[in-house]
């Protein structure tokens, strides 16, 4: 079975300041451990990228290089696949926020559903609760499994 990691997981991290940044430092080490395929969207990398590096967002953000170094790491492993929009995007994006009304906040959400619909990823970690939205996803919280849909 394959997953997907959301931003979130990776900020959490990335900032010692946080309360989930030792799980989620040790889920991304477990996740790098094993061979199962999982998947980042390019979305993901950029959001991490803009806001791990934000001094407004952390109290102590990652350099430009120091974030890049992050997410080469991942990008370097053999069981890690980048996904990237492919022809038809459109289509799929329309059709996900067809079944969810999509507005504000909630569009980069939608915009990695769509992408993980269009590469056949069903499972994505996250502890965004608005991703349970989304009645094609299984949403797993890594650090409380209560969050997990079925």
């Amino acid at each position: 079975m394959s997953f997907a990691i959301d931003v979130n997981i990776l900020l959490y991290a990335s900032d010692a300041s946080s309360p989930y940044s030792d799980r989620a430092r040790s889920f991304i080490e477990s996740c790098m451990a094993q061979n199962e395929v999982f998947f980042l969207g390019w979305p993901t990398v950029m959001s991490y990228l803009r806001i791990a590096t934000h001094p407004a967002v952390f109290d102590h953000p990652l350099s430009p290089d120091e974030a890049m170094s992050n997410i080469e790491t991942l990008l370097n492993l053999p069981h890690v696949r980048f996904l990237s929009e492919e022809e038809g995007f459109w289509d799929v994006y329309r059709a996900t926020t067809a079944e969810v009304p999509t507005r504000g906040n909630l569009v980069p959400d939608a915009h990695l559903v769509a992408l993980l619909r269009q590469h056949g990823v069903k499972t994505l970690y996250t502890r965004d609760r608005d991703f349970l939205k989304f009645a094609i996803l299984n949403v797993r919280d890594p650090f409380s499994l209560d969050l997990n849909k079925t």
